[in-house]
């Protein structure tokens, strides 16, 4: 059974870091990911790891302040958070895929496995 626990949130003020971490059990597969969900909008794609490629990918709007990356010793993905911003203030889910990504990895329905969330806030 794949269970995946998220780990970090918090507030912080715009400008200000923070490092989410999802540790994974059970997952033997390649791909994982970050996404997001702000009250009364649709869940959407921060960033994913491709461990199979040794590639990442990560939305427009968190390029060059957002960093994903993976340990594998400890099963854990890290997603480093820094310059936020008051419109990342949301829930963030860390994501695994059976085997391989999904075609369009932003396309939050194609993934398999979801943890409970850790919320961040940010104020101006």
């Amino acid at each position: 059974q794949v269970q995946l626990v998220e780990s970090g949130g918090g507030s912080v003020q715009a400008g200000g870091s923070l490092r989410l971490s999802c540790v994974a059990s059970g997952y033997s597969g390649y791909c994982m990911g970050w996404f997001r969900q702000a009250p009364g909008k649709e869940r959407e794609g921060v960033a994913v790891f491709n461990s199979r490629a040794r590639s990442t990918d990560s939305a427009d709007s968190v390029k060059g302040r957002f960093t994903i990356s993976q340990d594998n010793a400890k099963n854990t993905l890290y997603l480093q958070m820094n310059s936020l911003k008051p419109e990342d203030t949301a829930m963030y889910y860390c994501a695994a895929d059976i085997g391989f990504c999904p075609g369009v990895w932003r396309n939050w329905k194609d993934w398999d496995y979801w943890g409970r969330g850790t919320q961040v806030t940010v104020s101006s």
